[in-house]
């Protein structure tokens, strides 16, 4: 097994780690304080080819694979795991299920604009009654003609007041269940589109997350995505890869909490001595090296396996799982390191423990992602 980065994937890497070094440090406390999505910072991304990092070069991408995109997700989310998310969503949930599912003509209307990133992607799937219950869709779909007409609505929808193109589920058949559900391809434009108001969150402020609706909203036929009936498969394969960036947003969070804590405990002193050379100051720190290496390994095994074109439903779902719960724990340790002020917003840590909770909970809940390992663990026997 080689465990060594390529040439090329190491270079994305350290080009990220550049950028973010120089333009996210200060941009994601003045992103979190604001709420402002940061659109020169997309733009700039999108200049380096991180809009369009796994696309083929045929369709306007960069043509790079899944673990180098893997490690740009990481790399962003240390300093601002808002512009990560925003990334991820971009890519794993907007653009996959294009390129992965979607037709010749599909992929060439809609690719070329999302990977220059002057199209932003969304993933339309959760409603009021139907988050990780994704299979209990309301908002319906009727066929009229070479159009659907789209009447519902959508919660949480992350980039959703940016997005040009949204990939949206919504059922064609209520009768048939999950079996039920369709997917579309639709451009924001459409008449019957409508950005109902974005919530006020704990966390990531600059990555928008927004609940819409669609009121007689035709949609071109040949924008359905594969066939009618098949869009629970479409959610659950774009989520098999969507875990993969959650996973390494959380690795970047986690890898953060390390870093400021290290730093901390190596400049802060008490009882004549740096608390670094604390016994119990020391535990901690370890116990977070050690979690956020394996996070990042279970995270880039699953993207290996997907460059492969593997199956990977149980590793996405480990990596999504460990990696969260890392980050949600090293960011409480490193506020408690930084003791009082760690509860302030003068450091970086209070912002880490806000963002890194709702790891553990969109694209799959812990418990959900428990679920789907346990259903493949139980399969495999």
């Amino acid at each position: 097994m080689d465990l060594e980065l390529s040439d090329s994937q190491a270079r994305v890497r350290d080009t990220v780690r550049r950028f973010a070094a120089e333009r996210l440090d200060a941009a994601g406390v003045e992103t979190d304080r604001t709420h402002r999505f940061p659109a020169e910072v997309v733009r700039e991304l999108a200049e380096l080819g991180i809009m369009g990092i796994f696309v083929p070069e045929a369709y306007g991408g960069a043509g790079m694979d899944h673990v180098s995109y893997a490690l740009a997700i990481e790399e962003l989310s240390v300093q601002c795991a808002a512009t990560g998310v925003i990334v991820s969503a971009h890519s794993s949930l907007a653009m996959w299920p294009i390129l992965g599912l979607g037709t010749e003509q599909q992929k060439r209307r809609f690719l070329p604009a999302m990977a220059a990133g002057n199209h932003i992607g969304c993933f339309a799937l959760t409603e009021p009654q139907a988050g990780s219950d994704a299979a209990g869709q309301k908002t319906r779909a009727v066929r009229d003609g070479d159009s659907y007409v789209i009447n519902g609505t959508k919660n949480f929808i992350t980039n959703g007041p940016q997005a040009s193109v949204a990939v949206l589920f919504a059922m064609t058949d209520p009768a048939a269940s999950h079996r039920g559900i369709s997917a579309f391809i639709v451009d924001t434009t459409t008449p019957g589109w409508q950005v109902v108001h974005n919530e006020d969150k704990m966390g990531i402020h600059g990555a928008h997350s927004a609940q819409l609706s669609f009121s007689d909203m035709r949609v071109p036929a040949d924008c359905l995505l594969t066939e009618e009936g098949q869009g629970f498969k479409v959610a659950m394969k774009t989520l098999d890869g969507g875990r993969i960036g959650i996973a390494a947003q959380a690795v970047g969070i986690g890898r953060a909490a390390l870093e400021e804590s290290l730093k901390y405990a190596t400049d802060r002193r008490a009882f004549g001595a740096p608390i670094a050379s604390f016994q119990a100051i020391q535990w901690k720190l370890a116990d977070m090296a050690v979690e956020v290496d394996a996070a990042r390994m279970l995270t880039l095994q699953a993207a290996a396996l997907k460059d492969a074109g593997k199956v990977h439903t149980k590793e996405s779902a480990m990596a999504k799982l460990f990696a969260a719960e890392t980050a949600m724990k090293a960011a409480t340790e490193a506020v408690q390191i930084h003791g009082g002020y760690g509860y302030t917003k003068e450091f970086k840590v209070e912002r880490f423990f806000r963002d890194a909770k709702i790891t553990e909970i969109y694209e799959g809940t812990s418990e959900i992602q428990r679920l789907v390992i346990a259903g493949q663990v139980i399969g495999e026997r």
